[in-house]
């Protein structure tokens, strides 16, 4: 028995494609007038949740400072009862019924201010170990000078192309 031919089945596009001159320039049209309508909605939402956000700020507000006094006022408190609080420093919490107070040691930081000025401290007293040199690609100059990376493994330049559609612009009428 011959067995059946194949066919070559391929899906058809998901995509509207234009048949004309004409058809093209509708598209260009309908994808100019989305895009407005797109800013539009993006505007009107952002608009919203400006209002939203105010009348949240306005209501959370008070709410935050109270919490913060509250906060400062326990820490006063706390503080001046500390070592009878962390029995003798032993501990570095205390339970409470309603909930835990707790004194935590943030990790070091080095904060520094005008850092030219540090590096010249640093290298002036021979403190270059505490330096850090970072070595990378200059791209940039790669891309000025492209022969000079002829044959070098691992490096190479590429360059795409993008299609684009840019529909005409019309100016969006200030609704007052």
């Amino acid at each position: 028995m011959a067995t059946p031919k194949q066919r070559a089945k391929s899906p058809a596009t998901p995509f509207p494609v234009p048949q004309s001159r004409e058809q093209v320039d509708q598209a260009i049209a309908r994808i100019g007038a989305l895009q407005r309508d797109r800013v539009r909605i993006h505007a009107d939402k952002d608009e919203k949740m400006a209002l939203i956000n105010q009348a949240h700020k306005e209501r959370l507000e008070p709410m935050e400072n109270e919490i913060r006094s509250l906060q400062q006022g326990i820490q006063i408190w706390c503080e001046s009862r500390r070592d009878e609080l962390t029995q003798a420093g032993k501990v570095k919490h205390h339970d409470f019924p309603a909930g835990t107070i707790k004194w935590r040691l943030r990790p070091p930081r080095v904060v520094m201010r005008s850092i030219e000025a540090v590096l010249d401290a640093l290298f002036q007293r021979g403190l270059d170990r505490l330096i850090r040199t970072r070595q990378e690609i200059n791209k940039e100059a790669i891309l000025a000078e492209p022969e000079t990376i002829l044959g070098v493994p691992g490096i190479k330049i590429e360059q795409g192309e993008d299609f684009v559609v840019e529909p005409f612009e019309t100016k969006l009428e200030e609704v007052a």
